[in-house]
């Protein structure tokens, strides 16, 4: 028996070719596209975007779709790129076998499709990104230039607003894009409490991880504290395998200011990054580090001078030897300079405290036995907060008193 030119022995359906395309060619939608090449591939699928939102569904039951989305056994999940560019991933699971050329094929008249349908939307994410970045930057600083922007991309900023930083570290591989779905679930979160909230990438070059900027526009203390948890719930939900540090400012009634509150939002993102027990941290409540705010925004320069000066030697040689003398120091500034405290704190015999002291005074030149010395070494450790310095050395793993000569191995 003869097999016809174009039927399914080759892998090529002209019949269902041409109903995706006619999708396409009628603007009909990405849902009746994915519908088309469902029948196409004879499978089930599944398309997102790139942060990871449902785009469209072509499955047979809930059941069908939760399993494409876990990528169950038996789904194969494919990203979609135009121009090496990725714009999402489709999520295939076939009921019977289909040659590699028609999934080429389908694949890359998706891609196209969702390029073309997603471009307006990219622009407008464009536009919100500058007119963010410009406001924290100052390079708007005129109320009526605020608003007017602002208005412009459907914000409302009469009433002021306040500023989250959130910042989402992976601990697993990840992928091309990853960012981009923080973004996702970091907008989608704080929508969800506040529905005018807009979220962008920060611009910031030294940025590690993923950092998002979110606007909650109003002067409502209480619904941005809740949009800020809901970002956090939202992250810790669809991100496994990431840590996550949020500093949120105080509102701010006048859109000037919100150049300030963006710095509030920073200085305690960076300072939740070393409180595991606080993913999220208000302004507020930052303590003594909001002293130090003015000093991050007039004069950077200054602090990480005085950062230098004293923390940044003992930063240095942990890296370097794998010790802990950032944390020997936090630990016994926390237990009052008590040597028994930290060591019971530190699970670590006194002894050993006792040498990474004195090595604390001769990298840094401070005495801790002083006053003058816990102050600054105190001070010190604040401003590698503030500056958003990350600290990766120890824990120690030296025994006794001949502790901190342990080498890093590579």
């Amino acid at each position: 028996m003869s097999t016809p030119a174009h039927g399914p022995a080759t892998g090529l359906d002209l019949a269902a070719l041409d109903a995706i395309t006619d999708a396409v060619e009628s603007g009909a939608g990405l849902p009746e596209v994915v519908r088309a090449a469902a029948r196409a591939l004879d499978a089930s699928l599944v398309l997102t975007d790139r942060a990871g939102a449902v785009l469209a569904v072509a499955a047979r039951s809930p059941a069908d779709e939760r399993s494409l989305l876990d990528d169950a056994p038996g789904v194969d999940a494919i990203e979609l790129r135009v121009a090496d560019v990725p714009v999402g991933t489709l999520r295939m699971r076939g009921r019977s076998e289909t040659g590699p050329a028609l999934v080429k094929l389908v694949t890359t008249l998706i891609a196209s499709e969702v390029e073309r349908l997603r471009a307006p939307e990219r622009a407008e994410e464009q536009a919100l990104a500058g007119f963010l970045h410009a406001l924290l930057d100052r390079d708007i600083s005129g109320r009526e230039d605020i608003l007017g922007r602002a208005g412009e991309l459907g914000i409302d900023l009469v009433e002021g607003a306040s500023i989250v930083v959130a910042r989402a570290h992976s601990h697993v591989p990840t992928e091309d894009g990853w960012r981009q779905r923080v973004l996702g679930v970091a907008d989608r979160g704080a929508r969800a409490v506040l529905p005018g909230a807009a979220a962008v990438l920060a611009a910031r070059a030294e940025a590690v991880g993923a950092e998002i900027v979110v606007l909650l526009p109003g002067a409502d203390d209480a619904t941005a504290a809740r949009a800020a948890e809901a970002v956090l719930r939202e992250l810790q939900s669809a991100l496994p395998g990431h840590t996550f540090a949020l500093g949120r400012s105080r509102p701010a009634s006048d859109p000037v200011d919100l150049h300030r509150a963006g710095a509030e939002a920073l200085l305690a993102a960076n300072v939740a990054e070393g409180d595991a027990d606080r993913p999220v941290l208000a302004f507020e409540e930052s303590g003594a580090y909001r002293l130090l705010l003015s000093a991050m925004s007039e004069d950077p320069a200054e602090l990480q001078r005085f950062y230098a000066e004293t923390v940044e030697p003992l930063v240095a040689y942990d890296e370097q030897y794998e010790t802990g003398l950032v944390q020997t120091v936090e630990a016994f500034l926390e237990a009052d300079g008590n040597v028994a405290g930290t060591a019971q704190r530190l699970f670590t015999h006194r002894h050993t405290i006792r040498y990474r002291l004195e090595r604390v005074k001769e990298l840094s030149g401070l005495d801790v036995g002083s006053t003058d010395g816990r102050e600054k070494l105190s001070l010190g450790l604040k401003a590698m907060r503030v500056l958003g310095i990350a600290h990766r050395g120890g824990p120690a793993t030296e025994a006794g008193a001949g502790g901190g000569r342990v080498p890093r191995r590579t």
